[in-house]
């Protein structure tokens, strides 16, 4: 039954691959672990390279004259994101401290609420949105850690802005990039790349979740993830209409928990070591919001794409090739 509904969503390709990936990581992880091309594609270990050919064959679709653009969308995406999940946290720890409300902690909730899966934002684009849209991720991989969770601690003296790692995500998108706009018919040979590798996307981040993590995040764990759903998603789509005049789509594709938040609250404990009481707690909760929104967003998003269009999914009249594809 829950097959069904997911082959209805039209990013089913990915949903549909990631959620049987997920199940057989939670209860069943050593399954692929024999090794060779079985470990390389199905399990968490591919993530890098397929992400990587993917990200070669969206940069090839890009133009030149498109960079502006991708900057002033990733960089609305980014800041709301950051944004919310900032208030939200310094709020709370203004009016309740480091333990927070509700067995929910301040370092849980800003560092499940200001990080978001690149990956999945990545392959949701690749269903619904744009060039633009995809190759912000590039962008928006400033969030995908402990940086910026640093910042809002105020602890972003002892941090140091992972230059490498921005850099390695976006060399795959310039070489892409340079390829095709020398050569045209490379731009047309490597698009239908971005759409094939959608289910080895899905495999291979359903290798990185593990469903049990929202019974050991408990009641916390599920309030963080209705939050980073319920309050920041909102909040991003609104930035993403107002700023970026787009239907939304995008704003509801970066508001998850990255699964590399996990392991935020540890890092930040090894440079503040007042916050290493709170670092158990705050690990579960943050593990129980990534797997709750790994599950949701891409159903929201797909809702949201369906609804509102998308340059994918275009409504009656839109025109996404114009800048006021609203009023077409």
């Amino acid at each position: 039954m829950i097959l069904k509904f997911l082959k209805k969503i039209p990013a089913g390709m990915m949903i549909v691959p990631m959620f049987i990936s997920s199940l057989i990581n939670s209860f069943f992880p050593d399954l692929l672990q024999i090794g060779s091309f079985t470990t390389a594609v199905f399990t968490s270990a591919g993530t890098s390279a397929i992400l990587g050919v993917q990200l070669v064959c969206m940069g090839a679709q890009l133009r030149v004259k498109e960079l502006a653009e991708v900057v002033k969308r990733g960089g609305v995406l980014l800041l709301s994101k950051y944004i919310i999940g900032a208030i939200i946290g310094i709020l709370i720890g203004k009016f309740f401290g480091k333990e927070g409300v509700f067995g929910l902690t301040t370092l849980a909730i800003i560092s499940a609420i200001t990080n978001s899966n690149g990956s999945m934002y990545l392959a949701l684009n690749v269903e619904y949105g744009d060039e633009v849209d995809q190759t912000a991720m590039s962008l928006l991989s400033i969030n995908d850690g402990p940086f910026l969770t640093l910042i809002t601690l105020g602890a972003s003296g002892l941090a140091q802005i992972p230059i490498q790692s921005l850099i390695a995500v976006i060399v795959p998108i310039v070489f892409g990039m340079v390829i095709g706009n020398i050569d045209k018919k490379m731009s047309e040979f490597l698009e239908p790349g971005i759409g094939l590798l959608l289910p080895f996307v899905g495999i291979t981040l359903g290798a990185g979740i593990d469903v049990k993590g929202i019974v050991s995040g408990g009641a916390p764990g599920i309030l963080l993830g209705i939050i980073t759903i319920c309050v920041s998603g909102p909040f991003v789509v609104l930035c993403d209409r107002i700023f970026n005049k787009r239907p939304g789509y995008a704003g509801w594709a970066v508001s998850s928990t990255a699964g590399n938040a996990i392991a935020v609250p540890a890092v930040v404990a090894s440079i503040d070591p007042t916050r290493a009481p709170y670092v158990a707690a705050a690990t579960t909760q943050v593990a129980a919001s990534t797997v709750m929104t790994a599950i949701f967003i891409p159903i929201i998003t797909a809702w949201r794409a369906k609804k509102f269009g998308s340059p994918k999914y275009p409504l009656p009249g839109q025109d996404f090739s114009k800048k006021d594809w609203k009023k077409q």
